[in-house]
């Protein structure tokens, strides 16, 4: 539901594009006022659709600080927290397992061969 992009690195590993983000997840933001600022997450906020990130926060008048929402398509993930669940979700977003990836936009023999005879 609340997913996030993975850097270049990430992507090439795991040949997946964005994972949902969760608690323990090292991301940088890419957008906004806190642009190329990096952190743990700390909180991901679903009934707000943010994620809290360590280090962000901002002082309130009364001189209280707070943490500053962050939404996760801002962010980057650059570092994954890996347990069992994460690591087979990984592999069966995998693009290249999957049987559609690897014939994805091509043409076979038999499919050209029986239109040309069409045409004649």
């Amino acid at each position: 539901l609340m997913s996030a992009a993975l850097s270049k690195e990430l992507q090439k590993k795991y040949n997946v594009r964005s994972v949902p983000i969760r608690k323990e997840d090292e991301v940088v933001i890419v957008r906004g006022a806190h642009k190329n600022r990096d952190g743990k997450v700390t909180t991901v906020y679903r009934k707000k659709f943010v994620i809290h990130i360590e280090r962000i926060a901002r002082e309130k008048n009364n001189g209280v600080t707070v943490m500053h929402g962050v939404h996760p398509s801002k962010v980057v993930i650059t570092k994954l927290h890996l347990d069992p669940d994460r690591k087979k979700l990984l592999e069966r977003k995998n693009r290249m397992n999957s049987d559609v990836a690897k014939d994805k936009g091509k043409y076979g023999v038999d499919d050209v061969s029986g239109t040309v005879a069409d045409l004649d």
